[in-house]
């Protein structure tokens, strides 16, 4: 049957996601897992987040709203910006298939970091366009190297900040630069994911781009520090004319009911926004200060993650992390082997990483 598929998506890799915390209990026949691969949130989602789906549980015998009017309105007056400049999507992911499907063209090339979300390959690849990959420069992308591999054939710019897998930042005066080089007719993708865990100052605003009118997307998304990941819900930021052109190749109410109601309470929610900086912030400096008493190399982070140099295969330290019930992500699928990337989660649960990593290591 592979005849009657495109030829284009036997060039593509599926995504490989975490394993599940479910399945690892059922096939070691073990309890209490913690999940420290897929950088979600420890706390769970905000308690305002849940009060508003079980309010809204009983209505989702009838369609939601297509246009999500009223997150799109809090979405504005939170970032200074319209309604018809925010575009929402059934997370992150299906706003970087709509960007394809509204942008590329087999002729096109896209351009990305590595290693980075791999997804940013995916919405090329099922177009029939061509990834160009540029690798990082001491774990964090090289705009310097993307602005040199601009060419005439380049559509979208891809630029993960804070980058995934590794968390680290491109400055506001990198970004400033790298805007300077991008020549009309070509997009760029800000992935802010991780926005919200940011520390420095040295972050840009990339929105201001977008106010300025430029050939700029924002996407940032509810899965992360809101802890909305099982809602799939996120959002876009950018001129009119870029938005009109993604709304007609976006699908009807791809946003479902709960995942609007449960973003537009989580918005609100500034107290567990910032109980859950705190934890994060603190369960980061709990974990540097161990990987510096074991001497290892890891990379800084600005997000809710660490990427870290374990020495050894990682798919071996996966194996021995997950019969002591922990679940990390191997960096072998990054292009780092020795790697592992581990989430930051509660007290407990990085004392649980702490005490089982002193194990792998002996």
């Amino acid at each position: 049957m592979r005849d009657l598929a495109r030829e284009e998506i036997f060039k593509i890799k599926p995504y490989i996601p975490g394993k599940p915390v479910e399945e690892v209990e059922r096939e070691l026949d073990i309890t209490d897992v913690i999940k420290l691969a897929s950088n979600e949130n420890p706390l769970g989602p905000s308690p305002l987040a849940i009060e508003a789906i079980t309010a809204f549980a009983s209505k989702v015998n009838v369609y939601p709203d297509g246009n999500c009017f009223y997150l799109k309105k809090a979405l504005a007056a939170a970032l200074n910006c319209t309604s018809e400049e925010i575009v929402l999507g059934n997370g992150s992911d299906n706003l970087l298939m709509l960007l394809g499907a509204a942008f590329l063209n087999p002729t096109d090339e896209i351009i990305m970091g590595t290693p980075s979300f791999s997804e940013y390959d995916f919405s090329a690849k099922v177009m029939g366009a061509k990834t160009v990959k540029v690798p990082l420069k001491n774990f964090a992308y090289d705009l310097e190297g993307i602005a040199n591999a601009l060419t005439d054939k380049t559509k979208i710019v891809f630029i993960c900040n804070p980058n995934n897998p590794t968390g680290t930042i491109v400055t506001a005066t990198e970004v400033e630069s790298f805007i300077q080089k991008v020549p009309a007719g070509v997009l760029v993708v800000f992935d802010e994911a991780y926005y919200e865990y940011v520390e420095t100052s040295a972050y840009p605003d990339s929105l201001q781009y977008v106010r300025e009118n430029k050939n700029v997307i924002v996407l940032r998304t509810f899965s992360k520090i809101y802890g909305l990941a099982g809602l799939r819900i996120g959002y876009g930021v950018a001129p009119k004319e870029i938005i009109s052109a993604i709304n007609r190749v976006r699908e009807p109410f791809n946003v479902n009911l709960l995942a609007q109601k449960a973003a537009l309470a989580a918005l609100s929610d500034t107290n567990f926004l910032e109980k859950s900086r705190a934890v994060n912030a603190a369960g980061k400096e709990m974990l540097y200060d161990f990987l510096r008493a074991r001497g290892l190399e890891f990379v800084p982070t600005e997000t809710n993650f660490i990427f870290i140099n374990i020495g050894i295969d990682s798919q071996e330290v996966f194996q021995k992390f997950l019969r002591q019930g922990i679940i990390v992500r191997t960096g072998d699928i990054f292009g780092h082997p020795e790697f592992i990337r581990v989430t930051v989660g509660t007290s407990r649960e990085n004392k649980r990483f702490i005490t089982a990593l002193e194990k792998v290591l002996s």
